[in-house]
């Protein structure tokens, strides 16, 4: 039996007035995993603890069946450890975003525009990282670079400090949302300095591209701890994804990681390259567990931009689910699908909520025959609810069909 989890990020919302009061998954056109809904089970199971913010790590360590509230140490550990950030207990570590701020005004009356700098490439992205560890780099910090615009600093023998998340006050005036250390803010403020007119940032500009010109801190926390995951469900499992968060939590979970050429976590990644990536970990390298991560849905509802999350969504259905589930079926190899987002990312408010999310549980031996959509709406419908959704993945691996 093999096992494949199909994560995409964000891809659950809320009703929007312009789309007749539908999602963007109930307005996209997505047969496949509307098939797979309908020879399978749904429900909606609630990923995000009550109490813990609804970030991606949070909710990626609970679909793959970690309890948050014993596993969480904080997101930006669980990164370090995909880009090989050695942490000793005591440091403490941080996202470091690079984040496009308005320009004229004084720092603390700056307008953030962009959390992700138009995502930027990971190449553009080291080259400025260059000159922030050159300013800033001594025995206290070091700076480390990451995936386009997420980036890691290490504080030694810090303390856990609570900074805002960047992607949360998009369009707002920061001076409410700095950090009141000093160390960090001035930090954040010299980084402009640094990065507004570098030569890098100003030929972005002259191509219409949005600036690189802030460090923005958020995430923090301490060495992870996780529980290996062949050890705990008795599968040898690999994670696909272009974030560096997903590829740490792996790391931590003792999980092999696939680096596919061309995934960036942005709308047109590549979708053929993580299918066939999945394919090639079940039937060909011995894994019996593979997890997708499709990072698009989540960055387009940071965006707010409904008709890109739609394609998103739309993507992940013919590009990801469809190839697989056809290798899969050529197989002749017996395999369970869990399809679901981590979270919802809803358009009105473009960043994370902590609503149940709807999920597919289907089984290529047993298939019932009814007429069912992949929505919020319907798979509320089911009266199926899973509370704590870290257990959902143990129903998932059960080696008996799910009821249907």
């Amino acid at each position: 039996m093999k096992y494949i989890v199909v994560l995409g990020d964000g891809m659950a919302g809320e009703p929007l007035a312009q789309l007749g009061g539908r999602t963007t998954l109930e307005a996209a056109a997505t047969p496949n995993m509307d098939a797979l809904a309908s020879m399978g089970t749904m429900g909606l199971a609630k990923m995000v603890p009550d109490g813990m913010k609804p970030g991606s790590d949070v909710a990626n360590l609970a679909v793959l069946g970690y309890d948050p509230k014993r596993n969480y140490s904080g997101r930006s550990p669980l990164e370090a450890l995909s880009v090989g950030v050695a942490m000793e207990p005591e440091d403490i570590v941080f996202r470091c975003n690079l984040v496009t701020l308005s320009e004229d005004e004084p720092y603390e009356c700056k307008t953030i525009i962009d959390h992700s700098s138009g995502e930027i490439s990971s190449e553009d992205a080291d080259v400025l990282m260059d000159s922030i560890r050159a300013a800033f780099n001594n025995e206290q910090f070091q700076f480390f670079s990451g995936t386009s615009y997420r980036h890691i600093t290490v504080w030694k023998n810090g303390c856990v400090l609570d900074f805002e998340q960047p992607h949360d006050h998009l369009g707002e005036v920061i001076g409410a949302y700095l950090p009141k250390e000093t160390v960090f803010r001035q930090m954040m403020e010299k980084s402009f300095d640094i990065l507004n007119n570098h030569p890098l940032n100003l030929k972005r500009a002259a191509e219409g591209k949005n600036k690189a010109n802030s460090l923005w801190f958020w995430g923090a926390g301490t060495k992870p701890s996780l529980n290996n995951f062949e050890e705990k469900t008795g599968l040898k499992g690999t994670m696909i994804s272009a974030v560096d968060l997903l590829k740490g939590i792996a790391v931590g979970a003792g999980m092999q990681v696939v680096n596919v050429a061309g995934a960036t976590g942005s709308l047109h990644t590549n979708y053929e390259g993580k299918a066939a990536a999945a394919v090639k970990a079940l039937l060909e390298d011995g894994q019996d567990f593979v997890y997708i991560h499709v990072e698009a849905p989540d960055e387009m509802g940071h965006q707010g931009s409904m008709t890109d999350k739609i394609q998103a969504i739309e993507y992940l259905d013919s590009r990801i689910i469809a190839p697989v589930k056809a290798a899969m079926d050529a197989s002749g190899e017996p395999y369970r699908m869990l399809i679901l987002p981590d979270h919802p990312t809803p358009i009105r408010i473009r960043t994370h909520s902590s609503e149940p999310v709807p999920y597919i549980i289907y089984d290529s031996r047993y298939q019932s025959r009814k007429v069912a959509r992949y929505t919020e709406k319907d798979a509320a419908a089911t009266g199926e609810y899973t509370a704590d959704g870290y257990e959902l993945m143990a129903q998932f691996l059960q080696k008996v069909p799910c009821e249907v």
